[in-house]
């Protein structure tokens, strides 16, 4: 099964972001319409729905092995804690993926909102050219390298 077709934890938060359903932002990436914030956010989708099926494979499987009709004889304590290391990793990993998807998409310009281009530079190196450091908070010291 494919990425796109699994689901996710943010796949409404996306579509409501860019206006379109899971698979159409995927397809518009495919066909090369896809802004650097919608790749970066499926990019991000992608290896989230991946953990949260980790997550659900360990879930289940401790499920599983602690059913009130299980057999007490088939319990593994060394199994369990297994588990629990690997249910660790994969919520660090689905934690991780869904903060940095909520703060891209918290972020961006709303939908209806077209970025200024850059003073100075034309259209094409403005669109790719990297933000301008910010600048120093008032009361901030600079300190300067030889």
């Amino acid at each position: 099964m494919s990425v796109i077709d699994k689901s996710s934890s943010r796949d409404a938060a996306l579509e409501e972001a860019f206006g379109a359903k899971v698979a159409e932002l995927y397809a518009q990436a495919a066909r090369g319409e896809a802004n650097a914030a919608l790749q970066r956010a499926l990019e991000l989708r992608s290896f989230l729905a991946i953990a949260e099926e980790q997550v659900a494979r360990v879930r289940d499987r401790v499920h599983a092995a602690t059913e009130p009709d299980g057999d007490m004889d088939d319990l593994s304590a060394e199994d369990l804690r297994w588990d629990a290391q690997w249910l660790e990793a994969a919520l660090a990993g689905r934690d991780g993926y869904t903060a940095a998807l909520d703060e891209l998409l918290r972020t961006m310009p709303a939908s209806n909102q077209v970025a200024p281009p850059r003073a100075g530079l034309s259209p094409k190196i403005a669109a790719t050219a990297p933000p301008a450091p910010a600048a120093p908070r008032a009361g901030a010291v600079r300190i300067r390298r030889p």
